[in-house]
């Protein structure tokens, strides 16, 4: 069996970690709009990583407008990327990273796991057959022992091998199906102003906390499958996201 897909999940994570690494840089240096990067070389030593994941690193931050490259000088801060945006939108994190970001010390209780078959929503996000068999987790995020993000969770049955009972569904589901070849690389997401199910709300205890900030996001592996379907229902008093919008 090739390992092909484990290597180029291992190789898209080194670029992300980079990617974050270097975007962290600008708060810790203290750059500002028009300031240098350093440079290809310090960088390498400096995030003890390759001089190519470095390069492929910032072509992601070029690409994505944050960065600036100009021919014999290096690469500076854009005028956007001198713009601080705490937890963007439009960059794709797990809910862990999204709640210790903002400090929190996190937790989480599983509160139903199960093999079930896809419902006409879930078969059309994954583009798989209404009636195919999906794994179904919901669970509850805690921060600060406060419960801040209820999420379901599916699936296709396939790509999480073995029992369900045996695997530890407290752990990063987006880990999981990395570990199993189809790391997730972006995500096709919405974002409405809900009011949680009305049988969730009475069966774990979550009535009286108001509108939550739904996210749905479909999960795309580096080969362009659709892996996952989450439906995560931020606290709406204790979440948000922010959008940085350009003429």
């Amino acid at each position: 069996m090739s390992d092909e897909p484990a290597r180029t999940a291992t190789r898209e994570s080194a670029v992300d970690r980079a990617r974050d690494q270097i975007t962290a840089l600008i708060a810790q240096l203290g750059l500002r709009a028009g300031d240098r990067f350093p440079t290809e070389a310090a960088l390498t030593d400096r995030l003890s990583t390759s001089r190519s994941t470095v390069r492929e690193a910032f072509r992601q931050l070029e690409q994505s407008g944050l960065v600036v490259a100009v021919q014999g000088q290096g690469r500076f801060l854009s005028a956007s990327g001198g713009l601080r945006v705490e937890r963007p939108v439009t960059k794709y994190e797990s809910i862990t990273e999204v709640l210790t970001a903002r400090g929190y010390a996190v937790s989480s209780a599983v509160l139903s796991v199960s093999e079930a078959a896809a419902d006409s929503e879930e078969a059309t996000a994954l583009e798989i057959e209404v009636g195919a068999p999906v794994i179904r987790l919901v669970r509850i995020r805690f921060g600060d022992d406060r419960p801040l993000v209820v999420s379901q969770n599916t699936v296709p049955r396939e790509l999480l091998p073995g029992p369900v009972e045996y695997r530890d569904w407290g752990g990063s589901l987006t880990a999981a199906l990395a570990a199993h070849g189809e790391y997730v690389q972006t995500a096709l997401a919405t974002v409405s102003a809900v009011d949680l199910p009305a049988d969730w709300e009475q069966q774990f205890n979550l009535t009286g906390m108001g509108p939550w900030l739904l996210v749905t996001e479909v999960g795309l592996s580096v080969s362009g499958r659709r892996v996952l379907h989450a439906k995560d229902y931020h606290r709406g008093s204790e979440i948000s996201f922010t959008v940085l919008r350009q003429r």
